[in-house]
C-alpha cells in the first residue's frame, strides 16, 4: 500500500534491502511520511529498525530511492558512551558550552562572538525539564547515568536540535513509569513529524496512525493502536476464512476432476468392448474412437485450467496469511493448592555493602496461584526484592521463606548458556531428561526439531523468553512459583500476546516486576506493591 502525506518530509518508493547473507528484508516498499505521528510496528527480526536507518541514509537499499524533505533527528534503542562522553557532548553542544564560557569570562573570540547562541542555556535547561532531567550538569559522564537517564538524554537532544522528523526506536525500553510518561509528553506535544518504533501499546494509543511491516510487506492503519488491532483481528478472521475456502474448493476441483475422468474411462471402457466383439461398421468405431480421444483431450485441457484456478485462488489467499507460526503456548499444570503459601518475607531488611538499606522491616506474603505486581521508579529496588524472593541474594535482616519450587526469569534469562543449543540448555538444567523428552517439551513450545538445535545467542528476546518457559516449566515437577522481571521488554507485539496468554492459563503464582500496564492487567494482576517504599532508598544497583 502506498500513501503520498500531503507534505511528505521522507518518501520511499519501491525501497528493498538485502541483509549481507542475501535474506530479502525489505521488498518494494512504498511510503511516505509527513508531518503526524506514525507507529512503525511489526514482529522483531522484520526490518522495522533498518527502515530507520533507511530513512535517516545510514544504510542503504539494494534497491528503490528516498526523497528528503527536511532535517531528520534519530533516538536509538541503545546508545553505548565513548570513554569520558559527557552529557554536553551526547547533546551535541559541548563547544557550543565552551564557547559561551570562554565570552563569559572575556575571553571570547571576534568568531566566538558571531557564532555564539545566546538561547541555548534556558534551550537546555527547558529541553532537560522536559524529560524529567532538570538540573543534570552538562560536564556529567554518560556512564554515570542509568539507561534510563541516557534514553531521556537523547530525547533532549532531539528537542535541542529541532529536527522536522524524529525517529523513536523502542524509546520507552527500560523505562520506568515517569519516564514513558515524558515521551508521550514529548511526542503529544510534538507538531512536526515522528516515527515512532515501539510495542508500547500505552504509546502506541497516541499515535495518529499505524504502519505495521510483515513478510507481506508494509500496511498503512488509520488511527490509533485500538483501530489498527481491531482491524488486525478482523483481517487475520477473514483471510483465514478466506483460505479456509480456497482449500476446500481445491479439495472440491480435485473431486469434480477426478469423476470426470472416471465418467470418461466407463465410456472408454464401453468403446473398447464394442470394437472387441466387431459387430459395427470399423468406420463407425474409428469415429467413436477419434470423438473419445478428442473428449478426454478437453476434459484434461480442462481439469488443468480448473487445477491452475484453483491454484491461483489458493496463493491469493495464503498471501494474506503471514506464513510465521502461531506462538501459542500451553504452560504445564503445577497443581498448585489454593491455600498453600508459596513465598514469605518476614520483617526483612537489605543493602548493599556500603549503601543505605534499600528494605526495611518488610513482610510480604503470597498463598496459592495469586498474581502479585512490583510497580514504579527504576532504581527503587524492584529487581533486589524479586532476587530476594528467588534466593539469588540473602536478606541482611530477616527471613525470606520458600516452601515450594520457583524459577526466576530476567529480560535476559542469563540462567541460559549462550554457546549451547535450546536442548543442550534443556538437559543442562534438568539431567535426568532424555533427549527424546526433551525434544517433546521443547516442541510444546514450538522448538520443533532443528529449532531446537538453534544457539542460545541466536534467539530474539520473544524466542529467548519462550526457551527460557521451556526449561524452566518443562521438568518433572514445574514451579509452583514464577518471577518474571520486565519479561514484555524487547519483545514484539505478537510475542507479548502470546505470552500474555499463555501466563492467563498459568496455574502456578506471579511475582512480576514491570512497567507496562496492560500486560499486567491482561494476566489478571491482583495486587500491586508500590515502589519505592516508605523508608527505603533508592538509585541503587537492580
Amino acid at each position: 500500500m502506498s500513501l503520498r502525506a500531503a507534505t511528505s518530509l521522507v518518501a520511499l518508493h519501491r525501497v528493498s534491502f538485502a541483509t549481507p547473507d542475501g535474506r530479502l528484508l525489505l521488498d518494494g516498499i512504498d511510503l511516505a511520511f509527513g508531518p503526524e505521528r506514525t507507529g512503525l510496528v511489526g514482529r522483531n527480526g522484520v526490518g522495522k529498525s533498518t527502515l530507520l536507518k533507511i530513512i535517516t541514509g545510514e544504510a542503504l537499499p539494494s534497491a528503490g530511492s528516498v526523497e528528503r524533505a527536511g532535517r531528520i533527528g534519530l533516538l536509538r534503542q541503545t546508545v553505548q558512551p565513548s570513554p569520558g562522553e559527557t552529557a554536553a557532548t551526547a547533546l551535541g553542544i559541548g563547544a557550543d558550552l565552551e564557547r559561551l564560557d570562554r565570552l563569559e569570562r572575556g575571553l571570547g573570540t571576534d568568531e566566538d562572538f558571531a557564532e555564539a547562541d545566546w538561547t541555548l542555556e534556558a534551550r537546555l535547561a527547558e529541553a532537560l525539564a522536559a524529560v524529567d532531567l532538570a538540573g543534570l550538569d552538562p560536564g556529567r559522564l554518560i556512564d554515570s547515568l542509568s539507561g534510563g537517564q541516557r534514553t531521556r538524554l537523547g530525547l533532549a537532544a532531539l528537542l535541542l536540535a529541532e529536527p522536522d522528523l524524529i525517529l523513536l526506536d523502542e524509546p520507552t525500553n527500560n523505562l520506568d513509569a515517569e519516564g514513558r510518561a515524558a515521551v508521550a509528553r514529548i511526542l503529544a506535544g510534538w507538531k512536526k513529524g515522528a516515527i515512532v518504533v515501539s510495542h508500547d501499546r500505552t504509546l502506541l494509543r497516541d499515535m495518529d496512525r499505524i504502519v505495521e511491516l510483515s513478510t507481506l510487506g508494509a500496511r498503512i492503519y488509520g488511527g490509533n493502536y485500538d483501530l489498527y488491532a481491531e482491524r488486525k483481528s478482523a483481517e487475520r478472521a477473514t483471510a483465514a476464512r478466506d483460505l479456509e475456502t480456497a482449500r476446500n474448493e481445491a479439495k472440491a476441483t480435485e473431486r469434480r476432476i477426478q469423476a470426470s475422468v472416471e465418467r470418461q474411462q466407463k465410456r472408454d471402457g464401453r468403446g473398447a468392448k464394442n470394437r472387441a466383439r466387431n459387430d459395427q461398421p470399423k468406420i463407425l468405431l474409428d469415429a467413436k474412437r477419434d470423438r473419445s480421444e478428442r473428449t478426454a483431450g478437453a476434459i484434461g485441457q480442462r481439469a488443468e485450467h480448473q487445477r491452475q484456478e484453483a491454484a491461483e485462488a489458493l496463493s491469493s489467499a495464503e498471501a494474506e496469511v503471514e506464513r510465521i507460526e502461531t506462538l501459542a503456548l500451553r504452560l504445564p499444570s503445577t497443581k498448585l493448592p489454593a491455600g498453600r503459601m508459596v513465598l514469605a518475607f518476614d520483617k526483612v531488611a537489605f543493602a548493599y555493602p556500603d549503601r543505605p538499606a534499600i528494605l526495611r522491616d518488610f513482610s510480604l506474603t503470597l498463598t496459592g496461584p495469586e498474581r502479585v505486581a512490583l510497580v514504579g521508579e527504576n532504581g527503587a529496588g524492584k529487581s533486589t526484592l524479586l532476587r530476594l524472593a528467588a534466593g539469588e541474594l540473602q536478606p541482611t535482616v530477616g527471613m525470606v521463606q520458600r516452601p515450594v519450587p520457583s524459577a526466576m526469569l530476567t529480560q535476559s534469562v542469563d540462567f541460559l548458556d549462550p554457546v549451547l543449543s535450546i536442548v543442550e540448555n534443556f538437559r543442562r538444567l534438568h539431567p535426568d531428561a532424555s533427549l527424546n523428552h526433551a525434544h517433546a517439551v521443547l516442541a510444546r513450545f514450538l522448538y520443533r526439531n532443528q529449532a531446537a538445535l538453534k544457539p542460545v545467542h541466536a534467539l530474539s528476546g520473544g524466542e529467548m523468553l519462550r526457551a527460557g518457559l521451556a526449561c524452566v516449566l518443562g521438568g518433572a515437577t514445574p514451579p509452583g512459583l514464577l518471577i518474571l522481571d520486565e519479561p514484555t521488554n524487547h519483545l514484539d507485539l505478537d510475542s507479548i500476546a502470546a505470552i500474555e496468554a499463555a501466563l492467563r492459563e498459568f496455574d502456578g503464582a506471579l511475582l512480576v516486576a514491570s512497567h507496562d500496564a496492560d500486560f499486567l492487567d491482561a494476566i489478571g494482576i491482583e495486587r500491586r506493591i508500590p515502589f519505592p517504599l516508605a523508608g527505603a532508598a533508592t538509585s541503587f544497583p537492580a
